[in-house]
């Protein structure tokens, strides 16, 4: 299944132990996420490192796992659904990945009770997809 990924559940990859962690790396799973989240990632590491209580050097090899389950995508390649996606958006900063959701016509995860008011992309929260998968 595609999906589209928010950077909040991205930030969760770096919880060795966290359930969405062996969601990310299901096989079943072909996720893609905006190439900003990359960048949001990066910005929060010190904050990420802390809360995993993780090394620098796990968070950075755990960034290289990352990118090998999911697919960072320029936002040049949905440039063109940005307008749309900004009309459905309830929030500013949630624009790049429904307009990719839009461009790849598949659903999004996230667990954003504010993107499931819009009814243009289905978004599942993690605990959805567990039950869809499970």
């Amino acid at each position: 299944m595609k999906l589209v990924i928010d950077t909040n559940i991205l930030f969760s990859f770096f919880n060795e132990n966290s359930f969405t962690k062996k969601l990310i790396t299901n096989p079943s799973l072909n996720l893609i996420s905006p190439e900003f989240s990359l960048t949001e990632l990066k910005k929060y590491s010190e904050l990420i490192i802390k809360k995993s209580k993780i090394s620098k050097r796990t968070f950075e090899h755990s960034l290289k796992d990352l990118k090998t389950f999911t697919k960072f995508i320029n936002n040049k390649i949905y440039f063109k659904y940005l307008k749309d996606a900004q009309r459905i958006a309830p929030d500013e900063k949630d624009k790049d990945f429904l307009a990719l959701s839009l461009k790849e016509n598949c659903p999004l995860w996230s667990n954003d009770k504010e993107l499931k008011k819009q009814s243009k992309i289905k978004v599942f929260s993690t605990k959805e997809l567990i039950e869809l998968l499970f």
